[in-house]
């Protein structure tokens, strides 16, 4: 090849990056429906395009972690339960009715563990705020005997959460990453009746951010999925917990 081929073809080369990272920020912009404050991909992606997902932006976010690192932060995608049947937005109000149809006895929902501070059910939000409208959402199922705990920082002191857990029934516990660990590792929150994990995924803020488009929200968010009292659970045959994407 003479050298001006050879100059043009790499002149050519970073054109052609361009244009791909422009088409595919144009897909993702294109899927953003402001109107009803969803990412829309996140209806569309079965779970190895989740993992996929999760990957890339564990390396966007991540770039101070080693290979090693980002490796045990890593969501395989037969963790993840497809749930690319549900045709519906995947708005707040359409909440309830989605944890249904993924529940297999979705009467169980209006039920809490015996034990007290075991929610079968976690769902997982980027902020207090957003964690505050997603009690709301799915407060139908919240019972007498079965509460719709916040875990979150926001309104309540984890001291106050503690005596709660440990004092009451709940069937559903929202929250947020990183009071979640706290809350686990201190020995109020219990997994051991935790059937699914639900992340709110698809939901974004006035700047069309979801929870992992920014670091301070998907690296808390990865390393509470990636816990290894989660993992080991994923794929449990015996003991399963369902990983879904909201």
């Amino acid at each position: 090849m003479s050298n001006t081929r050879k100059r043009v073809a790499e002149d050519a080369a970073p054109s052609k990056k361009k244009h791909k990272k422009r088409k595919a920020n144009f897909q993702e912009n294109d899927a953003l429906d402001a109107e009803l404050g969803i990412n829309t991909l996140f209806g569309r992606m079965d779970s190895q395009l989740l993992a996929d997902h999760l990957a890339q932006k564990l390396t966007r976010f991540g770039s101070d972690l080693s290979p090693v690192e980002i490796s045990d932060l890593t969501i395989s995608a037969n963790s993840i339960q497809d749930t690319t049947s549900w045709q519906e937005p995947r708005t707040l109000d359409k909440l309830p009715d989605f944890l249904e149809k993924f529940s297999e006895d979705p009467e169980s929902l209006v039920k809490a563990p015996k034990k007290h501070g075991s929610p079968h059910t976690l769902i997982v939000a980027g902020a207090g705020l957003r964690a505050a409208d997603i009690v709301r959402a799915v407060r139908k199922f919240q019972g007498k005997d079965n509460l719709v705990t916040k875990l979150f920082a926001k309104h309540m002191k984890i001291e106050e959460q503690v005596k709660l857990l440990k004092g009451k029934k709940t069937g559903i516990g929202v929250g947020t990453p990183a009071r979640l660990i706290e809350l686990i590792e201190n020995g109020a929150l219990s997994l051991d009746n935790l059937q699914r994990l639900v992340v709110d995924a698809s939901h974004i803020d006035q700047k069309k951010r979801g929870v992992m488009d920014m670091k301070d929200t998907m690296m808390p968010l990865a390393r509470f999925l990636s816990r290894k009292e989660f993992t080991q659970r994923y794929v449990d045959e015996a003991k399963p917990v369902a990983l879904l994407f909201y």
